[in-house]
């Protein structure tokens, strides 16, 4: 196992132009890192009593898009064999370069750099930059040099690193988001509901009625369930299912949802409604966590589904398939069956109604209206 940081925020994503290297490409350093740890990988692993030929890239979150990223890099072409991502579905349309290069010299202006010079930006302080950055964060753009095409283009047309590829979501991602808002003190109300839909979504007031439609709070123990569900379908489910589509075309992929409703909530205090599979919840099941906020033990049932869990990574990194005499088996995805493994204790089970579960043929048709 081999653990790498790299940069993150403004220091690793901010576009300038005045950054930018001789064929005008700016943006993108954080992936760069990553592309010079799997370099070293190669030189040097096999110092370590492993192989530079059988390499698994693997993450959560920030990290499954990182590993996305890398799947459609070309400049990260032989470097590594499979890839893992989990809950790395969330942004598949990147910004282009031009868009991120204003929003870089905005942020220039910002932190005292009008005169929008290299030296300038890369004398502010460290403090100054994290001040001063984008409060929503900041995510890869396109670069011709790292990714010439969004990670949606990418994977429909087969440019990409084809490799063996399990990818997943967890049934309640969003819940996560809606407790870090409402521990913030901005819970959501059936009086806010659809407004609460505008800004996790940023759609206008009448799509987000649609939505609230699609998603009535009858249906729900609460509004929060409500709109973890919204969010959980449109940023992470139906994306990932989109990647799934795309992916098994050109390459074996394996698909999962981790369904363990009472997967126990390491990261944050209980509030008004239960987490269920909320977003980084799977991660338990799959190495230990000894600084976690709030620490809980497993069940004897959860210690089974993370000792198969283990197993599936394990096996799918040293062979590039998850299943073993020793585990149930993960069929591959394709998009007539799109079976995919429901991550359940105790034991995992096959399931195919993934997209009709989270009502992914209603998104696409919003998206497309």
């Amino acid at each position: 196992m081999v653990t790498i940081n790299y940069r993150l925020g403004a220091l690793g994503f901010l576009a300038d132009p005045a950054l930018a290297d001789a064929n005008g490409q700016s943006g993108d350093y954080g992936l760069m890192d990553q592309q010079a740890a799997l370099r070293w990988v190669q030189r040097n692993i096999a110092s370590f009593g492993g192989n530079p030929h059988n390499v698994t890239i693997f993450g959560e979150s920030a990290g499954g898009l990182s590993t996305l990223s890398q799947v459609a890099s070309p400049q990260a072409r032989s470097l590594f064999e499979r890839a893992i991502v989990e809950s790395g579905s969330y942004d598949l349309t990147q910004a282009s370069l031009a868009s991120a290069e204003a929003a870089g010299e905005a942020f220039a202006v910002k932190a005292g750099c009008a005169s929008q010079t290299a030296a300038c930006l890369r004398s502010l302080p460290v403090s100054t930059i994290l001040a001063d950055q984008d409060a929503a964060g900041y995510t890869p753009n396109i670069n011709s040099e790292v990714l010439p095409e969004t990670l949606g283009t990418a994977f429909a047309t087969g440019n990409f690193n084809r490799v063996p590829i399990i990818n997943g979501t967890n049934r309640d991602e969003w819940r996560l988001f809606v407790a870090l808002s409402e521990l913030a003190g901005n819970p959501v109300t059936a009086s806010n509901y659809q407004s609460m839909i505008s800004f996790t979504l940023d759609v206008p007031a009448a799509v987000a009625a649609v939505i609230a439609a699609k998603y009535p709070l009858t249906a729900f123990p609460g509004p929060s369930v409500a709109l973890g569900a919204v969010g959980t379908d449109a940023i992470f489910a139906c994306p990932a299912l989109t990647i799934d589509q795309s992916l098994s075309r050109f390459a074996p992929t394996f698909a999962y949802e981790f369904n363990d409703e009472n997967a126990p909530e390491l990261f944050l205090p209980p509030v008004s409604f239960p987490y269920g599979a909320a977003h980084a919840s799977e991660i338990q099941y799959l190495m230990d966590l000894p600084t976690a906020a709030f620490p809980k033990r497993l069940s004897a049932q959860q210690q089974q589904l993370a000792r198969t869990m283990k197993g599936y990574w394990t096996n799918f990194a040293k062979r590039g398939f998850p299943s073993s005499s020793g585990t149930p088996f993960w069929p591959l995805f394709n998009n007539l069956t799109q079976k995919m493994q429901s991550l359940a204790p105790p034991v995992p089970q096959t399931e195919t109604d993934f997209a009709n579960a989270h009502n992914c043929e209603f998104w696409t048709s919003l998206e497309a209206g």
